[in-house]
């Protein structure tokens, strides 16, 4: 078994008042229980947040790597004056 270390921690009356209600309806045997849950799924949610920051940075990387850059003024350009032309005929 793991070694346990017992940490006393503060919560706001309504957070209190929801581990309660948690272990009140059977749903977990104790408060240790339900503040362990919460920091697994937290634990999960880093993770997966670190991931999705690589990935994004892995994608940015291989666009750049993908080929010339574009300028991209002339490009908006041409799309501004054909959603301004798409607004004054709709008028």
């Amino acid at each position: 078994m793991p070694t346990v270390e017992k940490l006393s921690i503060a919560l706001p009356a309504e957070m209190a008042n929801i581990l309660r209600k948690a272990v009140e309806s059977g749903q977990y045997a104790s408060a240790s229980e339900v503040v362990r849950d919460a920091l697994r799924d937290w634990t999960r949610k880093q993770q997966l947040e670190t991931l999705e920051l690589s990935e994004l940075r892995r994608l940015v990387k291989e666009g750049m790597e993908s080929g010339p850059v574009v300028d991209p003024e002339p490009v908006l350009s041409r799309l501004e004056s054909k959603y301004s032309a798409m607004r004054k005929k709709s008028k």
